[in-house]
Order: structure tokens, then C-alpha cells, then sequence
């Protein structure tokens, strides 16, 4: 099975898996400079379910969000290397989302038993809401190491060019 999918795949996916009673457990950003903050994010989320889904965010979002010099990396080879990352175990392709009600749509779907995210993550808030609106919780698995986000990684290779 292929493991990027897109909103009516994953949606379909999940239903299955709940009737086999796995444990989903749904993470999501943008991913778009891979470093060793994703990593622990991702391996730390899996040892809370049985499955791990990465929601990842549409091209035009992360240019709306983080600047039209970004992403570096289209939505397609982000999910690509994501998919290649040994704890995930599906990548769903988001498309543009603007609104609450959109991002609420998608975890209503997808039905997660958790969503997995940072200390601190700045997003907590709409997580918290969307978890609450389906009865399942937010885990926070790991903290968040500003050094080491990607925007930060970004300003820092391109002040030393």
C-alpha cells in the first residue's frame, strides 16, 4: 500500500483501521528542512499508537505562512522523504486550508485517538479544540528546540552566505 495518500485515502484508511482496532496517533506540519527535532517529534509520537500519520501541509499554505521563498521543497518530495522515515506510517497530502473549520474537517475525518505534537508548539490551542470536538487528547511527546526549527536553520545558513 502506498504509504502518501491523499484526504479521501487517508479518510478511508482510517476507517479501516479503527474497525481493526489500531491506535492512531496523528501528527502535522510543514517538514519542510528535515532535522532532528522532526525526528524525535516522529519517533516519540509512534510509541503512543500503533499508527503514526503526518498530516503535511500544502505548498501554498507554508509561502502564505513562512514567506513566498518557502517551501524549499515541494509538498510531493516533503512527503516523499517523510514517507521514507521508518516510525511514519502515512503521509496525507493537505490541500490549502485557511480556516479552523477546514483544519476541524480534516481531524473529524481522519478520527485520530491522539495527536501527538511539541512543548510549546504555537498551534496547541487549535489542537486542543479539534482533539476536545472528537473526544480524544493532545500528547505533548517531546519539546520544542527552537535551534533547531527549520526557519531558524534557514536564517542561519543564509547569514553565513
Amino acid at each position: 500500500m502506498n504509504k502518501i495518500l491523499n484526504l479521501i485515502e487517508a479518510t478511508m484508511l482510517s476507517k479501516k483501521l479503527h474497525q481493526e482496532n489500531q491506535k492512531i496517533v496523528l501528527v502535522g506540519g510543514c517538514f519542510d528542512i528535515l532535522h532532528v527535532g522532526h525526528f524525535s517529534l516522529f519517533e516519540h509520537a509512534k510509541k503512543e499508537g500503533d499508527i503514526l500519520v503526518v498530516l503535511l501541509e500544502n505548498d501554498d499554505k507554508i509561502k502564505k505562512t513562512k514567506g513566498l521563498k518557502r517551501p524549499l521543497h515541494t509538498q510531493n518530495e516533503r512527503a516523499y522523504m517523510i514517507s521514507l522515515i521508518r516510525p511514519v506510517d502515512f503521509v496525507v497530502l493537505l490541500p490549502f486550508l485557511e480556516t479552523n473549520n477546514q483544519y476541524d474537517e480534516v481531524i473529524k475525518k481522519i478520527r485520530p485517538d491522539i495527536i501527538a505534537t511539541t512543548k510549546d508548539d504555537p498551534n496547541i490551542i487549535h489542537k486542543k479544540r479539534q482533539a476536545e470536538k472528537i473526544g480524544i487528547i493532545v500528547k505533548e511527546v517531546i519539546s520544542y528546540i527552537p535551534e533547531k526549527s527549520s526557519t531558524n536553520i534557514l536564517k542561519a545558513f543564509l547569514k553565513e552566505n
